[in-house]
């Protein structure tokens, strides 16, 4: 048996499957997100260990002769987040996670620097982890002093788990001090935010052994003794690896609380004007690039919170088919935008509303806006090289056929609908536990699903898509000063 543990934003999942890549079982714990100050979110690294021994306990609890006989663990989480400890590892302060915008100044000031963008191969974002500790450094100097290791959310969670300061290439690319060509902290960068290697965990490859489960734990899971834990993935390798999507010309769309458009690499492309990801992938000498939106489903749950409906009643009453837009336009930076704008200050807006705009019109503004915010990745993955002629949808935006259709209508692409079956982060980082177990070939154990359906883009309203994407993308100039 392998179990992958993916902390995510809103919770952690556990999920174990056996030999054969079969899902034995799931269990989760919910997480809450601390915003205490306009642009800030934060969570406590402590509520992360709890919620993972909570849906540990839980599987266990359904499946304890199975959780017994596990033999690797994998590691999938939140990307960027700044995990502060002192010389006892205990937490300095909250963890800043990815969609805090506090560090924008100090993201600029750093992206100035034109070594950031040589040696990483990406923009320095502010949802980064480098500006998070130059802000640290100007506003908390007491903590800043105090702190000696800096870690990654999942890598803390392996702190718990295994006693070791490690992480792996994936997640560390996001951290703005890695030299993703080289797959190497850079020590020049880390220098730059008065760091050095000492402050960094060591480094493996998502696929290599990543430490082993401490004594204490694997009693109290009733595990048997030195269980592997893999190196693992941010989140968006490990749904990658999940998905299969591992080799040169594989795409993913993944329509969660932030949107992705994700495409693997078998060599290093950057670009980092487009403002496209570059980072190394969790397979050794593999990488990918992805464009990045950072509310895809948040901007469907905040019209549904505003409008006292649930997020699929209001996709529902849209209907089957795909409908040509209406005039009523919707920019979907309500947490700033990263590809292709890089801003963190740029807020959402409707425009074109009038006095027949209703909830369906307002629904199918946001689900267009978000399809267009995928078109802007699409146009920059090409500037940067890679070729997409169709992609697989992942996360919980995709049950939303209509979605879907209007997706591949905006990028021209079909999309690929997987056959039933969990193949996110948590089952990506199921596998690879099982590979560093059991020293297995990873493109053997990292293969795509079968297809259970293929959406096309809907001719009838091609032209119609590209006259308000047009109008879309004439939006953001004129709006940016004033938002």
């Amino acid at each position: 048996m392998y179990l992958g543990i993916d902390l995510g934003t809103s919770g952690v999942k556990v999920l174990l499957i056996d030999a054969d890549q079969e899902v034995v079982g799931s269990a989760s714990a919910h997480l809450d997100v601390s915003r205490p100050e306009h642009g800030w979110s934060e969570q406590e690294p402590a509520d992360w260990i709890r919620a993972t021994d909570e849906a540990i306990a839980a599987l266990s609890a359904k499946h304890g002769k199975a959780v017994a006989a596990v033999k690797g663990i994998g590691l999938s989480g939140q990307m960027h987040g700044a995990t502060l400890l002192d010389a006892g590892d205990e937490p300095l302060r909250p963890c800043i996670l990815w969609n805090d915008t506090r560090s924008h100044r100090e993201a600029a000031k750093l992206d100035a620097d034109p070594r950031f963008r040589k040696i990483t191969g990406n923009i320095v974002f502010p949802g980064f982890t480098a500006p998070k500790l130059a802000w640290v450094r100007n506003n908390e100097p007491e903590v800043f002093a105090k702190v000696r290791k800096v870690l990654l959310p999942k890598d803390y969670l392996r702190l718990w788990l295994t006693g070791e300061h490690i992480s792996e290439m994936s997640d560390s690319a996001g951290t703005s001090w890695l030299d993703t060509g080289a797959r190497k902290w850079s020590a020049e960068l880390l220098a730059t935010t008065h760091l050095d290697e000492g402050h960094m965990p060591a480094l493996v490859e998502g696929t290599e052994q990543g430490g082993r489960l401490r004594d204490e734990l694997a009693s109290r899971w009733k595990l048997q003794q030195g269980v592997i834990v893999a190196g693992g993935a941010g989140d968006n390798a490990a749904s990658a690896c999940g998905m299969g999507t591992v080799k040169a010309g594989h795409a993913f769309v993944s329509l969660g609380t932030s949107g992705v458009l994700f495409a693997a690499n078998d060599a290093y492309l950057p670009k980092p004007e487009s403002a496209v990801h570059a980072f190394c992938h969790a397979l050794p000498r593999t990488w990918h690039q992805m464009g990045v939106i950072l509310s895809a489903t948040d901007s469907l749950n905040w019209l549904a919170a505003v409008s006292g409906k649930q997020p699929a009643e209001l996709t529902n009453a849209l209907g089957e088919g795909l409908r040509k837009p209406t005039g009523v336009t919707f920019l979907p930076y309500l947490s700033g935008e990263r590809t292709p704008h890089n801003d963190a200050v740029i807020r959402g807006s409707f425009t074109g509303l009038e006095h027949e705009t209703d909830v369906p019109a307002l629904t199918q503004a946001v689900l267009e806006g978000v399809a267009f915010a995928f078109r802007d990745s699409l146009q920059a993955l090409r500037e940067a090289g890679t070729t997409i002629g169709r992609v697989t949808a992942v996360g919980g935006g995709s049950r939303s056929h209509y979605w879907l259709k209007a997706i591949a209508t905006a990028l021209d692409v079909a999309v690929d609908i997987p056959a039933d079956g969990d193949f996110g982060a948590a089952f990506g980082a199921a596998r690879l536990g099982l590979i560093a177990a059991e020293k297995a070939d990873p493109h053997h154990v990292l293969t795509a699903p079968s297809t259970a359906e293929t959406i096309a883009p809907v001719a009838g309203v091609t032209a119609a898509y590209d006259d308000a994407y047009a109008r879309y993308r004439a939006l953001y100039p004129a709006i940016r000063g004033v938002s």
